[in-house]
């Protein structure tokens, strides 16, 4: 059984693609204990924030397959439309869900105030898409990462 190659394989942008995502959700982490002053660490595991997450991981995967395969492959090509979407989805369909979900909740608010009455259900989840400067953050943070793996690889 031989030794597992890395560099200039799926491995290697699959590695881009998750520590890209991963560093995108420790910033907002440590952007959520610096102005709040105080540890949150669910933070980590949702959605929504700067910088996108969802976008850091997708172009960084993106980004690995221009590397390693060419700007003029099949596979960066498909990639690449996989990744718009995404980024699409982030900070158009998901963040109208959000605004719709802060809207209910108002409502519901304003329901119970008025009528004391119980909260038929806890509050839904309002942070779930992006802004367009969140997805730009986390596009630059998804191109810069694969680079840092890419070229530090060959040098371990």
């Amino acid at each position: 059984m031989g030794e597992v190659q890395f560099y200039n394989t799926g491995y290697e942008a699959l590695c881009s693609g998750l520590i890209s995502a991963f560093i995108a959700q420790f910033i907002k982490v440590v952007t959520y204990i610096c102005t709040h002053k105080k540890i949150n660490f669910k933070i980590f595991t949702t959605t929504g924030g700067m910088p996108s997450s969802h976008t850091a991981g997708v172009i960084a995967l993106s980004t690995s397959v221009a590397l390693i395969e060419g700007i003029d492959s099949m596979l960066f090509a498909v990639s690449l439309g996989f990744s718009l979407i995404v980024m699409q989805d982030a900070s158009g369909i998901r963040r109208a869900a959000g605004k719709t979900a802060a809207t209910l909740n108002r409502l519901v608010d304003e329901f119970v105030q008025k009528n004391h009455e119980v909260k038929p259900y806890a509050a839904l989840k309002e942070l779930l898409g992006h802004t367009p400067l969140e997805v730009f953050c986390g596009m630059l943070l998804g191109v810069f990462v694969p680079f840092v793996v890419h070229y530090s690889y060959r040098f371990i």
